[in-house]
This record gives C-alpha cells, sequence and structure tokens, in this order.
C-alpha cells in the first residue's frame, strides 16, 4: 500500500523567512529581495522528486536526519506539507532548493516519482 502525501495549496510565511536567510548566503541581500517576492507571486507547479535532486545536485538525506524524520511523521499521520522553493542557477546550471530540503528528502523516501508542488524562478 501507497502512502498519499498531502500538500498544502501555497507555502507557509515562514519558508519565505528560511528562503531569504538560505539564499543570503549565495546572493547579495537586493538579489535575494528580488528572488522572495518573485517566489511569493509565482504559481505552484509540479516536479518530480527525483528530478528536483538530480536538477539540484544535492545528497539525500535519510530518515536519521531529525527534520526528515518529522516530515515522515507529518506524511504518515496525513499532515499536509508546504509547496518546495526553489530558484534557477543558470550560472551554475543547477536548481537552488531555496526551502523544503527536508520535505523533498522524505517524500523521495516514500515515492521518488512522487509530484512535488514547488514554487520555481
Amino acid at each position: 500500500m501507497s502512502t498519499h502525501i498531502h500538500w498544502l495549496a501555497d507555502p507557509e510565511s515562514h519558508d519565505y523567512v528560511a528562503a531569504t536567510s538560505y539564499l543570503a548566503l549565495i546572493f547579495p541581500p537586493e538579489t535575494v529581495a528580488g528572488l522572495v517576492q518573485r517566489l511569493q507571486t509565482a504559481d505552484t507547479v509540479q516536479f518530480q522528486a527525483k528530478d528536483i535532486f538530480r536538477a539540484s545536485g544535492l545528497s539525500l538525506l535519510g530518515v536519521s536526519n531529525s527534520h526528515v524524520e518529522k516530515d515522515h511523521r507529518k506524511i504518515l499521520a496525513g499532515t499536509p506539507l508546504s509547496p518546495l522553493l526553489l530558484v534557477r542557477d543558470p550560472g551554475n546550471g543547477k536548481v537552488i532548493v531555496a526551502d523544503g530540503y527536508h520535505r523533498l528528502c522524505s517524500v523521495y523516501g516514500f515515492d521518488e516519482g512522487a509530484l512535488v508542488p514547488c514554487r520555481i524562478v
């Protein structure tokens, strides 16, 4: 039996705060402000979990990670997850997971082909 993963329609406000903090490590403040503003107004689209991993080049964290485990428990309980916030980085040919890395890892553990709602700019 497969587990159905529930999603919120929109990212939560604290996800944008987390994305701002992470992106500030990579980009100057004015770039970060513009990216986050665009993420807030972007349409929500879907990509398969495995494709997001491939495009990002990130490593998969297992449920031994406390944040991944927390999201794993949310999925099992039927608690909706917040969509991911992604930024295209054409200079590096990668997608930056600005927020939602642990959720992505948890979802992948259930179904690598699962469609994951995202906002991407």
